[in-house]
């Protein structure tokens, strides 16, 4: 087995560009989501060379591939890597160059010898989904291959060319397998080969049309084909291997089969009750085998530039980072081609949420530098970054990164969810989190954070209550108001400075009346008089009800001291390590940063507002967060939900500034715009 290699050009290659194409059909997310996935293709032939093209052109991000032969001048007529240039040539390696090619990114890892006993296990070890290539008369390695396929939970397609047209079948993990479908086991191999070909082809559309029927000669191993069916299999096969990967459903998997031929325009998808032990299928089988015998007595022996340098293409993907309700309380001031000094402006003290002198935004910036490292790593760069000594009263803190070049450092498998994750405050759906899911982001967070999950319906109605405490709080709260006027952007649907009203979780009529009511604070109050209830059925415990569960995030041991900006900052990016693996994993997330808040101030007895009854509704909220996460409140770090989102289509959310708006010219001030630009406030 030779082991994978990083192209030459990867590091110049667009993979948004080169794909953008395919949205429209997927979303941008299920993009990303495909770059993730890995599919092994047996044999790089007549099916599975073009399966592995049509997949690297729908952006699968790594391939696990094999085939034992070279291409000759037979190849010609079917197989999509076979020309004279290609003659004498191993397949696997030739597929391997042409789907690279495609994407230089792509991870390949090539079995050139094929697949036996010995390596099956290494063939499917990583793969989201198997898609037989093999040679129709190879049997028995693809008997084993599935099978494995059924005991590894590993989803897979066969797809065979048939005259004109394809026959397909789709095994799910713990559906019918593909045994049960064939009845190969103990067979003669003749009696496999017509088992196998009236399994796929149970209505036999082809015949009509097959003029030569001495051609199709299974005993000595020869069958006509054609580049047309070829393609067509791919096709198919590309949109089954889309369903699966991108979760969507509606997958007809065995004992369904499906065959389409295009000559006769034609397409049957049944169910075939039983597979190979169907009474019709066994007429089928019987009277194939003495058509077989009779036939075998009568058979003749391109990247556009980049726009700008690599420290602006780095940047320009790290202002994606997440802030509080999208107040970007960063500038960037570029110090030369592998430096650049991040300043940060803390609002501590005029915001209401920013509580522990700021701890929001110094997790912010922390969302930010692991950003930076993960638009770094596309050009070959590691990132450092330091605190930098600040004047006294400055506000905010200044950060020098570097970002030097260092041999071997690979792209970022993270990086295309950069843009893509969001906070979702919609419903999401109720499926539960894998444990390999839970593993995946626990490992995000590296061992000084810890990770508690809540799950159970109980559980998610406790934290959607607690949600709603605070909400009760925030709506009642002037100083909270304040940062609401600020932040809400009523006109835009995707808000490059702050948080869109249509993405803050509320229907239109109730978005109309909260626009009047925050006209003028004598309003909020008089609708605080009828009570908060309905907005929190609406922003908390519906939502809260309709996710996969809770989470909260704290230190991993217990604290004597608050934590450092240092630390704050670490933290701040493992969190985001962790948010952008749930987006790889198709979850949707929002953080719950109110009830940290407001139990803060309870703990810590700092007085966040003028009103003695709020103080009181913190305090019952700080005991109530205690028990029903079972941590200290100074202990935890972060909080939300999380799920399964019902669209990777949001049809609103925030976006972001410009970059020539986010970098200044002097890293120790900045211009009366951009102080205007940076009183945007954060709230829950």
């Amino acid at each position: 087995m030779t082991m994978p290699t990083m192209p030459v050009r990867a590091f110049d290659f667009d993979y948004d560009e080169a794909f953008s194409r395919n949205i429209g059909w997927v979303t941008e997310w299920e993009q990303q989501i495909l770059r993730t996935k890995r599919v092994a293709i047996a044999g790089m032939g007549g099916v599975g060379g073009v399966h592995l093209l049509t997949l690297a052109r729908l952006g699968i991000g790594a391939f696990n591939i094999s085939d034992m032969d070279v291409f000759e001048t037979v190849n010609f007529n079917r197989q999509i890597g076979a020309s004279t240039a290609t003659l004498g040539r191993p397949k696997v390696d030739v597929m391997a160059g042409m789907a690279r090619d495609i994407n230089p990114t792509a991870e390949i890892r090539r079995f050139p010898n094929g697949i036996s006993d010995d390596n099956i296990d290494d063939f499917l070890d990583g793969v989201d989904l198997f898609i037989d290539g093999f040679d129709f008369f190879v049997l028995d390695v693809r008997a084993k291959v599935f099978a494995r396929c059924a005991e590894l939970g590993i989803p897979a397609i066969t797809a065979g060319p048939i005259g004109m047209g394809t026959a397909y079948l789709v095994f799910m993990p713990g559906g019918m397998t593909f045994e049960q479908y064939f009845g190969l086991e103990g067979q003669p191999i003749e009696q496999q080969y017509v088992n196998f070909l009236v399994g796929l082809t149970p209505r036999g559309l082809h015949r009509s049309y097959l003029v030569d029927p001495s051609r199709l000669d299974l005993v000595n191993q020869r069958g006509p084909s054609t580049g047309m069916a070829c393609q067509i299999c791919a096709g198919v096969t590309g949109i089954e291997a889309l369903r699966i990967l991108l979760n969507r459903g509606g997958v007809k998997a065995a004992p369904w089969f499906h065959q389409f031929d295009a000559y006769r325009g034609r397409f049957v998808s049944r169910k075939l009750p039983g597979g190979s032990r169907h009474v019709g299928q066994r007429f089928k089988q019987k009277l194939g085998m003495r058509m077989m015998q009779a036939i075998a007595r009568n058979a003749p022996q391109a990247r556009p530039e980049p726009r700008a340098s690599e420290i602006e293409r780095i940047l320009d993907l790290a202002r994606w980072a997440p802030s509080g309700d999208n107040s970007q309380p960063w500038r960037f001031h570029v110090d030369g081609d592998d430096a650049v000094t991040v300043l940060i402006r803390n609002e501590a003290g005029a915001n209401v949420y920013e509580y522990a002198d700021g701890q929001p935004t110094l997790l912010s910036a922390g969302h930010l530098l692991e950003t930076i490292a993960i638009a770094a790593a596309r050009f070959g760069r590691r990132m450092e970054w330091a605190l930098e000594r600040t004047d006294a009263g400055e506000p905010g803190i200044r950060i020098k990164v570097r970002l030097p070049k260092q041999p071997g450092i690979r792209p970022d498998p993270l990086e295309g969810f950069v843009k893509l994750r969001s906070v979702d405050r919609t419903a999401y759906k109720r499926d539960g989190l894998t444990q390999a899911q839970k593993d995946a982001l626990a490992e995000a967070l590296g061992p000084d954070l810890t990770l508690s999950w809540f799950e159970s319906r109980g559980e998610r109605w406790k934290f959607s209550r607690l949600n709603g405490l605070a909400t009760d709080i925030r709506l009642r709260c002037r100083e909270a108001y304040d940062v609401h006027r600020r932040m809400i952007d009523w006109e835009n649907r995707f808000s490059p400075h702050g948080l869109p009203s249509t993405a803050i979780g509320l229907d239109g009529a109730t978005r109309k009346l909260m626009r009047w009511a925050m006209e003028d604070w004598s309003r909020v109050e008089r609708m605080n008089l009828l009570g908060t209830g309905a907005a929190s059925l609406q922003l908390d415990i519906l939502p809260g009800m309709a996710c996969a569960g809770h989470f909260t995030i704290g230190w991993s041991t217990p604290r004597t001291a608050r934590p450092t900006a240092e630390e704050l900052l670490a933290a701040g990016q493992r969190l985001q390590r962790f948010w952008l693996t749930a987006a790889k994993l198709g979850l949707a997330m929002q953080p719950s940063l109110a009830p940290l808040a407001f139990a803060s101030y309870a703990v810590t007895g700092t007085r966040f507002t003028e009103a003695p009854k709020l103080i009181a509704k913190a305090e019952k909220l700080a005991v109530e967060l205690g028990r029903v996460s079972g941590h200290e409140v100074d202990s935890l770090v972060f909080m939300g939900r999380i799920g399964r989102p019902r669209t990777t289509r949001p049809a609103s959310r925030s976006h972001r500034r410009p970059l020539d708006e986010l970098i200044v010219g002097d890293d120790r001030r900045t211009d009366g715009k951009d102080r205007q630009d940076q009183d945007v406030a954060r709230s829950a």
